[in-house]
């Protein structure tokens, strides 16, 4: 089982999680079933009940087992040693704003990018987000130097799936300055990434 986004793997979270937790619910409800009868349940009541608890947990840490390593980031974070990026693009924060910022990226169907960002005073956070506002990636910025003085790299790699226009904005909060008495987001870059090639269903 694999998942291309975020998207998919939230979906599947959700059904999992609501086919789970209503199974839960049944274990409340038939206590409270046994509860309201007159006669004590019999000791072989219990038997089903415990294998039926032991089921639960079986299936919850079972389902996280089952889908860790699929999700998109985790096995790519895995074996980064190894991955070579089709491209590398690396920018700068300083008092809030974005310092050698492309103006556009255009990233083809499949490829994989490497964000290094590196800030000059606060801890940031570099975020990619749908137009509808749902967050395709982020990371952590945190700022820093070497005994050389070099600022110290925050980078990531992510693999672009599925067509879409995403915008760019810190994930961190780092202080009033990002925003202004309008509530706007000073920090957002509207339709910094493109991806295009992918059909409909995702992928080449």
């Amino acid at each position: 089982m694999t998942f291309s986004n975020s998207l998919e793997l939230l979906a599947f979270h959700e059904t999992a999680y609501t086919i789970y937790a209503l199974l839960i619910i049944s274990v409340v409800a038939w206590f409270g079933y046994n509860l309201r009868k007159e006669e004590k349940a019999k000791s072989i009541v219990r038997i089903p009940f415990y294998t039926y608890m032991a089921f639960l947990v079986a299936g919850g840490v079972g389902h996280h087992i089952f889908t860790y390593n699929a999700i998109p980031w985790v096995s790519e974070d895995m074996t980064r040693h190894n991955i070579t990026p089709d491209a590398s693009y690396e920018f700068e924060i300083k008092d809030h704003k974005w310092l050698n910022l492309p103006k556009k990226i255009t990233v083809q169907c499949d490829q994989t990018i490497e964000f290094n960002v590196k800030s000059h005073d606060l801890v940031y956070g570099f975020g990619l987000f749908r137009q509808d506002g749902t967050l395709v990636t982020q990371m952590q910025v945190n700022p820093g130097t070497d005994v050389n003085g070099i600022l110290d790299s925050n980078d990531m790699l992510w693999t672009f799936h599925h067509n879409g226009v995403f915008n760019l904005t810190s994930t961190e909060y780092s202080g009033t300055a990002q925003y202004n008495e309008e509530g706007e987001d000073l920090m957002e870059v509207k339709n910094f990434v493109e991806v295009v090639g992918c059909n409909n269903g995702g992928a080449k």
